[in-house]
């Protein structure tokens, strides 16, 4: 097990405490998803209903948005490592949903739009 996990959600960090605080997850490996595979567009979507706006996701190619990273300053590196993932990781091929949080926590995992609901009630996507 990781001796520190760095995340900015509250629910993924209360898995991993769990999970390190209790013996019976001793040696087990947890891949954490939700209940089910999101597209990008997808998960727009799921934002723009939650919000009651019109959002749109629009697909760039990997150049296009390296060359926008580069422009805003991103450092090269990051570029590099952007460019990689977008390529070799995040272009839905390596996909597959997980039971990680039902074998951690002992309950389903919590969808997207409940986030995106949860997300929006806080006024991050209001005008």
């Amino acid at each position: 097990m990781a001796s520190r996990v760095t995340t900015r959600s509250p629910r993924v960090g209360r898995t991993v405490r769990r999970a390190r605080s209790a013996s019976r997850h001793a040696g087990q490996l947890y891949e954490l998803t939700g209940p089910r595979l999101l597209t990008f567009a997808e998960a727009v979507a799921e934002i723009a209903r939650a919000a009651r706006r019109e959002v749109q996701y629009r697909q760039t190619s990997v150049e296009e948005y390296a060359s926008l990273l580069a422009r805003y300053g991103v450092p090269a590196e990051v570029v590099s490592l952007v460019t990689y993932l977008f390529r070799e990781v995040l272009d839905g091929r390596n996909a597959s949903l997980a039971d990680g949080v039902q074998r951690a926590l002992r309950r389903e995992p919590r969808d997207f739009a409940a986030y995106a609901q949860q997300a929006a009630s806080t006024g991050v996507w209001s005008p």
